[in-house]
């Protein structure tokens, strides 16, 4: 208790004093999440919509598959990923072995199965009745699929904010492909990490602390579109 009452007082300090190094953390954090769940959507969205508007061979194996990837462990990918960017891989050129950018490319592979199989799900429970409804109106296939889209907006968010809350707490992929560098490639999650293993208790949990507020205020957000959305 006496622990945990010391990591609320530090939390408390950190964030109030704007702590540089707190800050550096979850500005990183956020910006890899961030960017890494917008690069995913782009990705995983349209593959989706794809996906739940064609008819094709092979198209249960790939649903099959996308689901098995939904919880692919986070250090399976950051491996993955390290055999194509590592010195000797096939990207090895372009230098992203311990960079932000690095990180961004695993968090990208990690999410995309996840908002790609999301996104199909709320698609599928909409598509026959929304795409029928408006063909029947004199609707093109692309404007039919436009209005699945739209019916399906609240899916698709709830898709988007899945990615970010499996990428905004992600440390295997940070850790290996980031190499956890202080004021390059450092994180909330790594620094936790860090910290931990260093006996340096109260500061990790106040790092949590703040993890958990960045988290929170960020699906609080998403939260308010969503409703809001609704609204309408």
């Amino acid at each position: 208790m006496t622990t945990l009452l010391d990591a609320l007082h530090n939390a408390a300090s950190l964030l109030i004093s704007l702590d540089p190094d707190v800050m550096q953390y979850a500005l990183r954090s956020l910006y890899i999440a961030l960017v890494s769940t917008c690069l995913a959507s782009i990705i995983g969205v349209p593959l989706g919509l794809v996906i739940a508007e064609r008819s094709f061979a092979g198209k249960r194996a790939i649903v099959t598959v996308l689901n098995t990837l939904m919880g692919l462990p986070t250090v399976v990918v950051g491996l993955f990923v390290y055999s194509f960017i590592s010195r000797h891989g096939i990207f090895g050129g372009l230098g992203w072995l311990f960079t932000v950018r690095g990180i961004i490319v695993g968090e990208v592979v990690l999410i995309t199965p996840l908002v790609t199989a999301v996104t199909l799900a709320a698609v599928t429970r909409r598509d026959r009745a929304v795409r029928r409804a408006s063909l029947s109106l004199g609707a093109s296939e692309t404007q039919a699929l436009g209005d699945v889209f739209l019916e399906s907006r609240f899916g698709i968010l709830a898709a988007v904010i899945a990615g970010y809350g499996r990428v905004v707490g992600e440390v295997g992929v940070a850790t290996i492909l980031g190499g956890n560098a202080d004021g390059f490639t450092r994180t909330l999650t790594t620094a936790i990490v860090l910290d931990t293993e260093m006996g340096f208790f109260a500061r990790a949990l106040a790092l949590g602390i703040v993890l958990l507020a960045l988290s929170l205020s960020i699906n609080i957000l998403f939260q308010f579109l969503q409703g809001g959305g609704r609204g309408q």
